[in-house]
């Protein structure tokens, strides 16, 4: 009995139907605006009027612009507070709790993810009554008699960027925590009982044993959070409106600005897609050093 056999390439048609509706929505939705973001970035156009002609020039400008050195500054000091503390908190909190049994270590977790939760710009406005100079933490330096370190936290240039900081750090932490635990728990507990017959302390054990198993997870934290610390724009804008002076002000920041204040789209435009350019080159990084180590 002869079987019919469809057309040669049935199975690739079929497969294309079944992609179409996902390419749409990333052609619509992602392809699209970043390709008509890249034709603005080539005009000085002010969102109104008639664009200028000016191709590679807004380029050029911003790159040579001494005024946005400070925000890529600020935005590398953000890494550090965003980036770099929250998982350094994270792995060691991961590493307390994956060993201790601790009561209400379930409430513990869920206080610590929970600004994961809470939109940006509610955790922006609690924090900056925080931060007032009737704020809770210059109450609690007052009742403790530290009166003098009191001050306008977000008001001082050289606490402001700090200070927006720590919201990141206390933001971030919480996440990479969650990832950490979740790494740890793959590693048998053999494990554990074979380093510590070797006579390994705890953090021996954690050095030798858990942080070998979270290479993927370490991956998958650093970059969430080094995209959340490039491209914030919420919490300064909300807490500090890129001041006082300049202190704050980073590159998302500056979009805005020259966008909507400056009446300059192009130039914003132009700063926006450098800036996806460098998240996008720093992703690849990770993820290439991610996937190097597994080999």
């Amino acid at each position: 009995m002869q079987h019919s056999r469809g057309a040669p390439g049935q199975p690739r048609t079929v497969a294309y139907l079944y992609l179409a509706p996902a390419l749409l929505v990333f052609g619509c939705f992602m392809a699209w605006p970043l390709l008509r973001a890249v034709w603005l970035s080539l005009f000085e156009w002010d969102g109104l009027s008639v664009g200028t002609w000016v191709g590679l020039g807004n380029y050029v400008d911003v790159l040579t612009d001494p005024q946005l050195r400070a925000p890529f500054v600020h935005s590398l000091v953000l890494v550090v507070f965003f980036s770099a503390l929250p998982i350094v908190a994270g792995m060691v909190l991961a590493g307390l709790m994956s060993r201790a049994r601790l009561r209400g270590s379930g409430f513990f977790r869920t206080v610590i993810f929970l600004p994961q939760v809470v939109a940006m710009v509610v955790v922006a406005i609690a924090w900056r009554d925080i931060y007032a100079p009737e704020g809770s933490i210059n109450d609690a330096l007052s009742a403790v008699g530290l009166d003098g370190l009191a001050r306008a936290w977000l008001g001082e240039p050289s606490f402001a960027l700090m200070a927006v900081g720590l919201v990141g750090t206390w933001v971030g932490t919480g996440l990479c925590m969650v990832l950490f635990l979740a790494g740890l728990a793959k590693v048998p507990r053999e494990l554990y009982e074979s380093a510590t017959l070797d006579g390994a302390g705890p953090l021996r054990q954690f050095l030798a044993v858990g942080l070998p198993a979270l290479r993927g997870e370490l991956a998958v934290a650093m970059t969430l959070t080094l995209v959340a610390a490039l491209r914030t724009f919420d919490l300064v804008y909300v807490m500090t409106d890129g001041g006082p002076g300049r202190s704050t002000r980073v590159p998302s920041y500056e979009v805005y600005r020259w966008s909507l204040e400056e009446g300059k789209v192009g130039y914003g435009v132009t700063i926006a897609l450098l800036l996806t350019a460098a998240i996008l080159l720093l992703t690849i990084g990770i993820n290439r050093v991610a996937e190097g180590d597994r080999r």
